[in-house]
C-alpha cells in the first residue's frame, strides 16, 4: 500500500496536470457516483489535498472526490487522449484539454460536499498528518503523550491512521530506528526527551521519503553508495528489507521480525529491547 509521501507526489503530479482548469469529461466506474459525471463536467479543480494515506480532489463548485488507494489502487497522469498500458480496471478519470488523471482498481472512492469532508468516517478518524505543513515536533510530541495511547506498543500504534496519519510499514520501520526505539516500547514509557525524538523522526523520515522520492537512509550516504554503483533497495532505506545485513551505524545485523501479521526490521545494537 502507498503510505504518505508516496499519495502526496500522486497528488502533486495530479495538481499539475488538473488544477486551475475545466475538466471536459468526469468518470466514475461506480453506478452510484454516476450521477455526478455531468456536474463535475466543466468545473474547475481547485486543489488537490492530502490527508495520510487519503486523496481529495476539490472542485470550485463546493464537491470534492475522497479516494484511497488501500492496497491496488495507483495513478496516472497522462497526455489527453491517452491511456497506460495497463490490466488494471479505471475507476475515476479527471480529463481536461491538456491531461488526464486515472485512478485505477481503487475500491474507496467518494463525492461529498467540501464543506462536509471532516465529517468523512475515515477523515474524522485520522490523527495529525506526518506531513502537515503546520505541524511541529512540540505539538506531535504533546500528541503522542495522551493517555489512549500510553500502553499500546508502538510497533502496532504507528500503522494506526488514527496516531499518526501516513505512516506504513517502511515508515514504521525507518522511524522507529532513526529514532533509537525498540518497536516493543510503548508512548507511555518513554521520557518527554524520547518522545520528541519520535516525534522529530516521524516528521523527518516521512519528509524525507517524500522529497526523495521513498529513500529513508541518510542522503548523503545514499548518494554515495549509489555513486559507488549499489542497487536502489540495497541503500534506499536504514533497516527496511535489510534484514542479515549490517547496520549502517553501529555495524550490528539487522534483524526482521513480524509484527502484527507483518515485516518489521529493527537493529539490536541501536534499537536495544526495553528492560521491564
Amino acid at each position: 500500500m502507498p503510505e504518505g509521501p508516496e499519495i502526496r507526489r500522486a497528488a502533486d503530479r495530479i495538481e499539475r496536470a488538473v488544477a486551475g482548469r475545466p475538466t471536459t469529461r468526469i468518470e466514475f466506474a461506480f453506478p452510484h457516483l454516476a450521477r455526478f459525471q455531468r456536474r463535475l463536467t466543466g468545473d474547475v479543480v481547485a486543489s488537490v489535498e492530502t490527508r495520510g494515506k487519503a486523496m481529495l480532489t476539490h472542485f470550485a463548485g463546493g464537491l470534492s472526490v475522497y479516494t484511497h488507494n488501500l492496497l491496488y489502487g495507483r495513478w496516472y497522469v497522462m497526455q489527453a487522449g491517452r491511456l497506460p498500458k495497463t490490466r488494471r480496471s479505471l475507476r475515476f478519470a479527471i480529463h481536461n484539454e491538456a491531461h488526464s488523471a486515472l485512478l485505477y482498481s481503487a475500491s474507496e472512492i467518494d463525492v461529498l460536499p467540501t464543506s462536509a469532508v471532516d465529517e468523512h468516517p475515515f477523515l474524522a478518524k485520522l490523527g495529525p498528518d506526518a506531513l502537515a505543513p503546520g505541524l511541529t515536533d512540540g505539538a506531535l510530541s504533546r500528541h503522542l503523550a495522551a493517555p489512549r495511547f500510553a500502553r499500546r506498543p508502538l510497533h502496532t500504534l504507528l500503522l494506526d491512521q488514527a496516531f499518526v496519519a501516513g505512516i506504513g510499514n517502511y515508515l514504521r520501520s525507518e522511524i522507529l530506528f532513526v529514532a533509537g526505539i525498540h518497536p516493543h516500547e510503548r508512548p507511555g514509557e518513554l521520557t518527554g526527551r524520547r518522545r520528541l525524538r519520535l516525534a522529530r523522526a516521524i516528521r523527518r523520515v516521512t519528509h524525507r521519503s517524500y522529497r526523495t522520492g521513498g529513500i529513508t537512509n541518510d542522503e548523503r550516504r545514499a548518494a554515495k553508495l549509489k555513486a559507488q554503483g549499489v542497487r536502489r533497495r540495497d541503500y534506499r532505506h536504514h533497516v527496511f528489507e535489510r534484514g542479515g545485513k549490517p547496520c549502517f551505524g553501529c555495524g550490528a545485523k539487522i534483524r526482521r521480525e513480524t509484527a502484527g501479521g507483518r515485516k518489521l526490521f529493527v537493529c539490536p545494537g541501536c534499537q536495544p529491547a526495553p528492560v521491564r
